[in-house]
């Protein structure tokens, strides 16, 4: 499996996972089965609220599922309506892509949805998401 997971650097395995899909600096891909990792920049950091295009981050490169702690509904929805499985790793406050990888090996990523969705955009700098009963916390909306 292809898993798209937003980084903080672009350190590849050891790479620090982001609060926030769409403003991520990095975007670190790895096929979970070959361990062929792939890092890119995300040219879309700073986007409005509702401007976060994720199909447009991967280019030609397919996808199967994304790895994040936050995400808007919007792209919750357009990654969903494109085939991609919106996933979340929710333990611990620092995971690395080393961890998601092993927690996809192991199944212990669980599905991402709408209604967990953020609902704006606070400092634009990855909020500090964190996922919880009713989704994306330390963020103000707007």
């Amino acid at each position: 499996m292809k898993i798209c997971i937003p980084t903080r650097d672009e350190r590849g395995m050891e790479s620090e996972l982001f609060g926030h899909f769409g403003s991520a600096p990095f975007f670190t891909v790895v096929d979970s089965e070959s361990g062929e990792v792939e890092v890119r920049q995300n040219d879309n950091t700073h986007h409005g609220r509702g401007g976060c295009h994720p199909m447009r981050q991967f280019g030609s490169q397919s996808v199967d599922a994304v790895v994040c702690q936050g995400m808007g509904r919007r792209a919750v929805a357009s990654l969903t309506e494109a085939g991609v499985r919106v996933l979340v790793l929710q333990e611990g406050a620092r995971q690395t892509v080393r961890d998601v990888v092993a927690a996809a090996r192991e199944e212990r990523l669980q599905t991402f949805s709408e209604e967990n969705a953020c609902q704006g955009h606070g400092d634009g700098q990855g909020h500090g998401h964190r996922l919880g009963p009713g989704g994306c916390h330390g963020n103000s909306p707007g």
